[in-house]
């Protein structure tokens, strides 16, 4: 059955949110995070889109866009497949990185615009990653409240601010008050995803997939029944692939291709 057309937005700007596929990481530690910004920012650059709001999380990112000078579907392919690129050869991995198709939402209103940036703002306090919404160094919270955020020029934040006052300080501090707001604000019927386990706490739920195979037998079992194992232990919500690979003692790439 063929995929249902995208709905354009009239006013050309899409909240988009891609995961990785089946669920894995798409980002294991700094170095990813700001090569996949510098990638957004090379298709800025490239296409003229308007970057409105990010924010990284471990499995999936965020991001809110106004459409440049081509399809927003075959400017995501192009930072999908560059970002992919870079992926499968510092890990040594093969295969799709990202879901086949990303998600996304028409944003038509002012109301609904600065509703999306809150959200995305917040997406990691709700899932208990910090303590504050600016405490999180992956989104363009930072950016909305003056501060210095990577990589210069990606953030269009006049918009935003535009609709909380005309005034420089004003703008911010509105803007701030209604970002930090509590809400129910839900997108995409998405789950909040939980904080990142401690390494005690991933011990005892992978000791949980194991039975009665001790952790450090895991990478001398015969490789069906360890892939088997591995591949559960990805599905623990709140540990990472690479943060399972050092408790397992295996490569990254094991348990990544597993």
């Amino acid at each position: 059955m063929p995929r249902k057309a995208r709905v354009k937005s009239k006013t050309g700007i899409y909240h988009i949110m891609w995961r990785g596929a089946g669920g894995q990481d798409i980002f294991h530690d700094d170095e990813d995070r700001l090569k996949y910004l510098d990638t957004v920012l090379k298709y800025k650059q490239k296409v003229d889109i308007s970057v409105y709001a990010w924010c990284l999380m471990s499995n999936h990112v965020h991001l809110l866009l106004r459409e440049g000078n081509e399809d927003i579907s075959i400017t995501m392919k192009r930072m999908a497949v560059s970002f992919a690129s870079y992926f499968n050869w510092k890990y040594r991995v093969r295969g799709h990185l990202f879901q086949d198709r990303f998600r996304s939402e028409n944003v038509e209103t002012a109301q609904y615009l600065k509703t999306v940036v809150r959200y995305i703002h917040q997406n990691p306090l709700k899932a208990g990653m910090v303590d504050q919404v600016d405490g999180w160094r992956w989104s363009s919270c930072r950016g909305y409240y003056g501060k210095t955020v990577y990589p210069l020029g990606l953030l269009d934040d006049e918009l935003v601010l535009g609709m909380f006052s005309n005034e420089g300080k004003v703008k911010r501090e509105r803007f701030k008050e209604f970002n930090e707001e509590r809400n129910d604000d839900k997108f995409f019927d998405e789950p909040i995803f939980k904080r990142r386990l401690t390494d005690e706490e991933a011990r005892s739920e992978i000791r949980k997939i194991l039975g009665d195979v001790d952790i450090p037998q895991v990478k001398s079992l015969p490789r069906e029944k360890r892939n088997d194992l591995l591949r559960k232990v990805k599905q623990i919500n709140g540990v990472s692939q690479r943060q399972a690979a050092r408790i397992l003692g295996v490569s990254p790439s094991l348990v990544f291709k597993a």
